[in-house]
Parts: C-alpha cells; structure tokens; sequence
C-alpha cells in the first residue's frame, strides 16, 4: 500500500504532489525486546511551541518547533523536535486544520505552499496546521544503503542486508516509530496550540494517521477528510486488490485511447513468461500517480506492453529498469528508514505483528500467498503479492513493539472519503471498504483520478473544500 512512490530520475519532477503509505497493528503476540507501550499524552505535560520564525520562502507563515519525548514512558531518554508550521490565526472562522502527509516518511512542512494553493476558499476559514512527523524532514531517520535502495517506493524491493542494517543503525530507537507515538505527538501539538478540537485531513498514509487519531481522540475531532485511503487496521500488506484492480486501469485506459488491443491480457503473458511481476506492478503503480489515464506518450506503457508480448522487450524492459533504478532522493525528502520503521510496526501481517520473531515468518508469508484466489490478483501471478516491496521490506525486519491498538474501531464523526478509480497505490476498494462501516461517511470516486486527489485533481480539492466549508465551527 503505498503511500509515497518514486518514480525513475525521469520523471521524478512529476511527483511534486502531496502522494503518500500505511500500516495498523498486528495481531499474535511474540518475543520483542522489552518496551512498555505507549500511554497516554495527558501522563505529560505538553510543551509548547518554541522559537517561533518565518517559514523559509514563506514570510506569512510561521514555523516553530514542537519538543516531545522519544519514549513516553521514560524509560529511554531523549526528545526529538518536530517543525510545524501555522498559516493564519487562532481565530479562524472554522476553525484549525491539520493536514498530514504520508508516507509514512514523508515531511509535512515543505507542503505547506502547496496546499495553500490547493484549498484557497477553505484556507480563508481554517488555520492551517502542518508538521514534520517524527523521522521525517531535517530530523530525518537516515539509513544510506535503504535509502539509496528504495527511495520513497513501497513496491521495490530491498536487499535484506539493507533492512537489517537499517535497524541495527535504530538501535531500540527503532522501537519508537509507530503510528501511536505519532498520535500523541499530534496531540502535544493540538495543547500546545490550545484548541480544543480541530479538524483533520490526510493523504494516503496520512489517512491512517488521522485515522488512528481520531479513533483514539474522537472528541477531539470535528470531521476528517480522508483522501487515497490507507486501512486502518493495518491490512492490504500483500496488494491484492491493487494487482487485480490493475487490469480495470489498464483496460480502461486503452478504450479511451482506441488501442485496439487487451493490455490486461499482454501483461499477464508478460510477467507469467519474463518473471518480472515486481518490476512491472511498481512502474504501474508509479504510472497511476504521475499519469493515471497512462496516455503520456513519454511512457508508452499500453505499447511497450503489447510490443512485449509479441515479442519486443526492450521498451517495457527499459521502463521496469529506470523506475526501479538508484534513488538520490535525500531522507529530508522521504525517509525510507522511517518508513521501513513504522510500516513494519502498524501492519497486520501474514506472521502476526512486529514482535513476531524471524522463524516462521517466510512460511507463514508463503501460505498466505497460497491462499490468495489467483484470480482475485489476474493479470499478475499471486507470487507478486509476496514478493513485492512491502513484506520483503518487513520479513527481515527484527522484531520490535508493535503498534499500540486504538480504543475503538468506528470513527462517528462526518468523515469525506476521496478516492481515484485509476489509483493503484491505495485502490479504490480501500475507500469504498471504509466507507462501508463509517456511519457519517461520504465517499467520493472521482473518474479519471490515481493518487492524492487534492493535489492532483481539480474534483478531488473541489469535494475537499465544499465539505471543509460545510463544517460548523
């Protein structure tokens, strides 16, 4: 499930948009160093914000850094210092708005000018709030090898000397890093900034944050905007729906451009004579963010398809190449140590949850690939779902604290859900589930759309203002 994908070094300029990944708590417990859990944020007094500054290239908004403990039960010491950034006044008609991006690893802060120019009628109502989660941004997790592996992709796949390296760089520190930490760090912010309630709004891993907290803070929230959903018990690890929902993608995309052939078949032949499954779901995935009607005539993806499975490999080959190629995207940028972290620590997996130890692990992946309907994943093999970048990453991940389990399972406040049906790094079918079981939901499936639809699709900032606007203060 992604979150934030990187494209290859031609086409990273396209990913400019707030695109965002994932995660929830597991289940069996298991051995795991020994960290208590996280209580609380009302067990501490919340800092406030301090040395308060224009926001570099933005003189109108204010950041100022936001102190919270590593570990909130005391028994590791440390803080880290989180930026914010404030654009407007405590006095906003609506009220205040925080914005999470994704990830997880992303930064929140450098977007903020982004989203200002997304939400302009809303933002003359909110406060705008944003925040570089822990990890991310100038105190970025750095793990070099992972980094230059990975990028901020979900679906390549790293060297597990990698991901062990990373975690042995962490320390227990790597303990410190799931999504319930980053709640109580966003409610240290919600005091420190002395609201009594406010209104969230995610984007794709963003949305597993926003969430978690209003499930563990519901009366905290006004309303949420939940925009290329991340579910919020941690499943989809093994992709299955986005596999299967990629034939749609591709078959719709070659009706609107008269192809004239089934790029859903060609593709099947492809990856079940080359073996290349990964790579090709991973340009796929990449396409429906950048490109999601996959008619840019720099790709060529429905040809290089079809030319490959007649026989002409080169083009679909040299796609897979470059978007899987070396990342230089810097950890300030997205960190995927921090990513790694929490992504291993709030998902439910085939093993059960982080604390899970390493024995065991690769069979119980194996007998969960197994039991996938291999034509719930057509036009990729099943073995793609377990062999792409998400549990490769995790399966040798040591063992660590799960994330902590939320106090309910409903979220009751009205809630708008967008969703693009061309998006493969968070499928539609992720919304439409939520949708299913939120009592004040508003779903809405904008044609044409991938990922992160506030940012990349007119509909999708248009449905998110309207809602915003139609909150009482």
């Amino acid at each position: 499930m992604t979150f934030l994908t990187r494209a290859a070094t031609t086409v990273a300029a396209a990913l400019t948009a707030v695109v965002c990944a994932s995660s929830a708590p597991g289940a069996t417990p298991a051995p795991y160093p020994s960290v208590p859990t996280v209580p609380s944020a009302a067990s501490h007094v919340a800092p406030g914000l301090t040395d308060p500054r224009p926001c570099p290239g933005q003189t109108d908004v204010t950041c100022a850094d936001l102190t919270v403990p590593l570990d909130r039960t005391g028994a590791m010491p440390g803080t880290l210092k989180l930026q914010t950034a404030v654009f407007g006044t405590a006095d906003a008609p609506r009220g205040t708005l925080l914005f999470l991006t994704g990830g997880p690893g992303q930064p929140g802060v450098p977007f903020v000018q982004r989203i200002r120019e997304r939400l302009p009628e809303a933002l003359a109502q909110y406060r705008l709030v944003m925040i570089d989660q822990r990890g991310t941004g100038g105190a970025a997790v750095d793990c070099p090898q992972l980094q230059a592996e990975v990028g901020s992709s979900d679906t390549v796949v790293p060297t597990p000397g990698a991901v062990t390296a990373c975690a042995k760089n962490l320390g227990v520190n790597r303990n410190f890093y799931t999504t319930a930490d980053t709640v109580a760090d966003l409610e240290d912010l919600r005091r420190a900034l002395g609201v009594g309630s406010w209104t969230l709004d995610g984007v794709s891993y963003g949305t597993f944050t926003a969430g978690r907290y209003a499930l563990t803070h519901p009366h905290r929230v006004r309303a949420l905007v939940l925009d290329s959903v991340v579910p919020l018990d941690g499943a989809g690890v093994l992709y299955e729906n986005a596999l299967g929902h990629s034939a749609r993608v591709l078959r719709t995309a070659c009706r609107e451009q008269g192809c004239g052939f089934d790029p859903a078949r060609d593709l099947a032949t492809v990856v079940r004579r080359d073996g290349n499954g990964v790579g090709v779901f991973n340009l796929l995935v990449i396409a429906s963010i950048i490109d999601p009607k996959l008619d840019n005539p720099r790709f060529g993806i429905l040809g290089a398809l079809h030319a490959s499975a007649a026989g002409d490999r080169a083009r679909l080959d040299g796609l897979v190449a470059g978007f899987s190629a070396p990342s230089d995207e810097p950890p300030s940028e997205f960190s995927s140590g921090l990513h790694a972290a929490t992504l291993c620590a709030d998902s439910r997996w085939p093993w059960g949850d982080a604390s899970a130890p390493a024995e065991g692990r690769e069979q119980a992946l194996k007998r969960a690939v197994q039991r996938i309907r291999p034509a719930a994943v057509w036009p990729f093999e099943r073995k793609t779902a377990g062999a792409q970048g998400i549990p490769q990453t995790c399966l040798p991940w040591p063992s660590s604290r799960p994330d902590q389990a939320v106090p309910r399972r409903t979220l009751t406040m009205p809630v708008l859900i967008l969703a693009g049906d061309r998006d493969l790094s968070t499928p539609v079918q992720w919304a439409r589930d939520l949708a299913s079981v939120t009592p004040r939901a508003e779903l809405v499936v904008l044609a044409g759309a991938g990922h992160s639809t506030q940012s990349r699709s007119d509909g999708g900032a248009r449905a998110a203002e309207e809602f915003l606007l139609r909150q009482a203060h």
